[in-house]
């Protein structure tokens, strides 16, 4: 099976592809796609995802599939030798795992880009700061966590619905969270510091599917650095 994988570093669900296959050793071709200069509004682009948006994958040459969360659920379904706690066989894991993935596009991801576009990019996208956009941007955020917190943190286990091994879902949302690294750290500890639990779970995600973590994250740290010295 030949794979294309249409991404960006800097975006939250490519990143989560990228480290996905990576750790689950599927082969692919990464395409990149630079959102900051608008390859994903070209005609080329368009004709893989009409939408416009990172990531999309092609399949030999013909299946098109876009939205990270669908992409993950194919390639977990498709690829041989992908471990069973990434996206599980048995029907009601599967459910509760799709429940948060449902939960995360409209609470988790919906405050952290709010925040994060408002408080920083936005410019990048010719949009002026909204500050009042990133207040509620972060209300939604802190609240996300907390329901993480409560709800799919269990003790029993590192990962979230008390798992000792983490789904697509966990690199899915803590993908999202590590977009705060764009922030300074005043914001970051801010929001984070109350979180002792999504901290660790951080830290264990990182290590279930190190060195890929890091290595696929690099390209957001080179970019904060970028920005810190355009701000300056």
């Amino acid at each position: 099976m030949e794979l294309k994988v249409y991404v960006d570093r800097l975006s939250q669900p490519s990143r989560a592809i990228v480290i996905f296959c990576k750790v689950n050793k599927i082969d692919f071709e990464e395409v990149g796609i630079e959102l900051l200069k608008g390859q994903h509004l070209t005609p080329e682009f368009k004709e893989i995802n009409p939408m416009g948006k990172v990531p999309a994958i092609v399949v030999d040459g013909k299946f098109k599939l876009f939205e990270s969360h669908a992409i993950l659920i194919f390639l977990a379904s498709a690829f041989p030798g992908v471990a069973d706690h990434w996206y599980p066989a048995d029907l009601y894991r599967r459910a509760e795992i799709h429940s948060i993935l449902d939960w995360h596009h409209s609470n988790l991801r919906r405050g952290s880009v709010e925040f994060i576009q408002n408080t920083l990019l936005a410019p990048f996208f010719g949009r002026p700061l909204n500050p009042q956009a990133a207040a509620e941007g972060e209300k939604v955020l802190s609240s996300s966590l907390s329901k993480i917190e409560a709800l799919w943190l269990k003790e029993s286990g590192q990962f979230l619905l008390g798992s000792s091994q983490p789904s697509i879902a966990d690199v899915c949302l803590v993908c999202e969270i590590m977009q705060l690294e764009f922030t300074d750290e005043t914001d970051r500890n801010r929001i984070l510091g109350p979180h002792k639990k999504i901290q660790q779970w951080i830290e264990d995600t990182k290590n279930a599917t190190k060195p890929h973590f890091d290595e696929v994250h690099q390209a957001l740290f080179a970019a904060k650095v970028k920005l810190q010295m355009q701000r300056k």
